[in-house]
């Protein structure tokens, strides 16, 4: 299975004032990431509000994004495909394969949880049959799914009986665990980093592909940050993963997934808002929060329209 080198962006799900996906958006989308050297898209995942998409939507989404993938035949497309019922799941990779989908991701069924490496490797089986002939990643964010089975051991089940399974979206801060997948039967897997603010720490550790919300509007910070490193420069790498730090900070700050929309619409590509619960950002705030952005003096490390 051909493997990702470079960004993977997570694009969020362009809304309206009144909550609906505005589909007719992600041709522009696509362009965005395709102009400033993104490689590929992780769509209806965390930043997209997968889980909070219906069925119809998310299957819309995927036809959307690889319609323009079909054309346009610069970036590959991932797309997760849930979560709590392997029946949807089922349903959404064969629909996604239909339509000419790259990769799936799989998360951890995040309400009845598996409590074991087996468990959860049963769990991925059962869907991975379906669609023998497309590569399969797991999405592994603990923090969310509650799902804190270790990879390396979800790896040594999943060995033997997946042979789709092509590597592990790694959005968790356990570098022993992860370097101990990287390591896995001679680098059999690829692992896609998922923590912006710390992507440095993982390029050390051997990734080479990551995925990431932040990439949607500041590639540049993490493209130069890959060629410093690559080259040697440290120092160089080192300050890049500041900027990256300081500006993520932000998120904090203002409210947390949402605030990714607020920079979205600084660089001038408004996707509305998230959808309930999640706390959205008020006029007032965003003022604020331009001025701080202003204040991080990386103006020419955002994404370009």
């Amino acid at each position: 299975m051909e493997r990702f080198e470079g960004l993977i962006a997570a694009p969020f799900a362009p809304m309206s004032a009144n909550g609906e996906v505005m589909y007719d958006r992600i041709e522009s989308y696509y362009d965005l990431l395709e102009k400033n050297g993104v490689v590929g898209a992780f769509i209806n995942g965390s930043t997209g509000e997968g889980v909070s998409l219906t069925q119809k939507e998310k299957m819309r989404i995927v036809e959307e994004w690889t319609s323009c993938a079909k054309e346009k035949k610069s970036l590959k497309v991932i797309t997760l495909v849930g979560g709590t019922s392997y029946s949807e799941c089922i349903e959404n990779a064969l629909h996604s394969r239909e339509q000419g989908i790259d990769a799936i991701a799989l998360l951890a069924p995040y309400y009845f949880k598996p409590a074991t490496a087996k468990q959860l490797a049963e769990f991925v089986s059962v869907v991975a049959e379906k669609v023998p002939d497309l590569p399969v990643y797991f999405y592994h964010i603990p923090v969310l799914s509650g799902c804190n089975v270790a990879m390396i051991d979800f790896l040594k089940e999943c060995d033997s009986y997946i042979p789709n399974l092509a590597g592990i979206k790694y959005t968790h801060e356990d570098f022993m665990d992860f370097l101990s997948c990287t390591h896995f039967m001679n680098g059999k897997y690829e692992m896609m980093w998922g923590r912006d603010e710390n992507m440095l720490s993982a390029l050390i550790l051997g990734t080479r592909s990551a995925v990431g919300s932040t990439f949607n509007y500041a590639a540049p910070v993490y493209l130069n940050m890959i060629n410093a490193f690559d080259s040697g420069d440290f120092d160089a790498a080192r300050k890049l993963q500041q900027q990256s730090i300081d500006m993520i900070r932000l998120l904090g700050k203002y409210g947390g997934i949402s605030v990714g929309k607020a920079y979205m619409r600084y660089i001038g590509f408004d996707c509305g808002q998230f959808r309930s619960p999640v706390k959205n950002m008020g006029h007032d705030k965003y003022e604020k929060f331009r001025e701080d952005v202003k204040e991080l003096e990386m103006e020419q490390l955002f994404s370009k329209i």
